[in-house]
């Protein structure tokens, strides 16, 4: 129990000290999604530590992503009028988002030449990571696998996705919302909010309807693709 309080602490502590530097510099590459894991497994390797000790803490932060994700209701209530204007909208970027990643995804993985585990795995890479992890074990993939390409695929996101909307030229926080949310998820959502409030409850909304749609979405294009 003890143990696990200090890692917690540790886990704790790391990611305020990186989250500091990410305000002071404001690039990507300092976010503390990227640094503290980084210094969390340095330590594991340096004074080698098992990850299953470290865990007895650290599983406690993951515990609350899904109380975390549903907190992103709170600006969806407030914003609602907004999100019942431009719901058509909403609906179709978020229904060809999913359908481009998840084809993408198998694309990816026929490229690579990746198992039929991997494969399975990589396919709701664009989705949070509690629904991404039971979305890949109803699909025969491997949660804990998936949960890696969920990040990375969130990191990627976040890093390029502000790029690639001001290469493009789009600034209709709807849009840009839609955007951050269907490809990053939740590190996608944070991302958004950043730059505006609403911009940020339109990427929650997208980031739950990408889950929804996934559910249904990618067994079935996974069928036809692996016939």
């Amino acid at each position: 129990m003890l143990t696990g309080l200090l890692f917690l602490g540790l886990t704790i502590a790391v990611y305020l000290l990186a989250k500091r530097v990410y305000s002071s510099r404001g690039k990507m590459y300092t976010s503390p999604l990227i640094i503290t894991p980084l210094l969390i497994i340095s330590f594991l390797l340096m004074t080698g530590i098992p990850y299953d000790s470290y865990n007895a803490g650290g599983k406690w932060l993951t515990d609350l992503l899904q109380p975390a994700t549903i907190a992103f209701a709170i600006p969806l209530h407030k914003n609602f009028k907004v999100l019942k204007k431009h719901a058509a909208e909403i609906a179709a970027g978020v229904l060809s988002g999913t359908v481009t990643a998840v084809i993408s995804s198998m694309l990816l993985a026929k490229w690579l030449h990746l198992s039929s585990d991997l494969a399975t795995s990589l396919v709701p890479r664009s989705v949070t990571t509690p629904i991404a992890m039971s979305i890949s074990q109803s699909i025969g993939g491997v949660p804990s696998i998936t949960a890696v390409f969920v990040i990375l695929t969130g990191v990627l996101g976040t890093m390029m996705g502000p790029s690639v909307l001001r290469l493009f030229r789009i600034d209709n926080e709807i849009a840009r919302g839609v955007s951050l949310g269907t490809a990053a998820h939740g590190t996608g959502t944070s991302k958004a909010f950043e730059l505006s409030s609403l911009t940020g409850t339109i990427s929650s909304i997208a980031m739950i309807l990408t889950a929804l749609l996934t559910i249904g979405v990618a067994p079935a294009l996974l069928a036809v693709f692996l016939h």
